[in-house]
């Protein structure tokens, strides 16, 4: 199964356009997930303390843990996120701090090292910008080091159309040619 997690808010996304290519190359049955439509509880004492017991009871019942699930059965993750301030709408990093679970998605080593309880072995991240992108460091390269080190995901891959507000900018061009990175990397 492929897990999509589609942060975009926009009708026309530009972001939504260049993961549908994506997903366009990727066999299997899709799941979508809008973190943008989610109302996440307020991480709060009282919400830690309640997800703390159940996790200590080994209980995941809870609807709390229903996307830490989702994400754990997946085969694929494709991220679909704009380029916003140096990195990605904050409700990703809800999604993040919703399925990053102990004993659910990954558990500790007693070398205190994570092991991933997920089966995901590639992550395909899709962003836009609508000014250059300097430094992918907090956006793909923080879900990328997430991957890596709670999930097990080696296999992690950013496409990025940029500069596309930029005075002069042929944004359908850059698109376009981006679009055209995404079916070369599926050849």
């Amino acid at each position: 199964m492929v897990l999509f997690i589609d942060v975009c808010v926009r009708k026309g996304s530009r972001t939504r356009r260049l993961a549908k290519r994506v997903l366009s190359h990727l066999p299997g049955p899709v799941e979508t997930v809008r973190p943008a439509e989610i109302n996440f509880p307020k991480t709060d004492e009282a919400f830690l303390n309640k997800r703390d017991a159940c996790i200590a009871a080994g209980d995941y019942s809870d609807p709390m843990f229903d996307l830490a699930k989702q994400f754990r059965s997946a085969d694929t993750i494709v991220i679909a996120a704009p380029h916003w301030d140096l990195s990605f709408p904050a409700v990703l990093k809800q999604y993040f701090e919703q399925i990053n679970v102990v004993g659910l998605t990954f558990f500790y080593t007693d070398s205190d090292r994570p092991v991933t309880l997920c089966r995901a072995k590639r992550l395909i991240y899709v962003s836009t910008a609508g000014g250059p992108v300097r430094d992918h460091a907090y956006g793909f390269g923080y879900v990328k080091a997430l991957g890596e080190e709670f999930y097990g995901i080696e296999d992690a891959v950013c496409f990025c159309a940029e500069g596309l507000d930029l005075i002069g900018a042929d944004a359908e061009a850059i698109l376009q040619g981006t679009e055209a990175e995404i079916d070369r990397a599926f050849c």
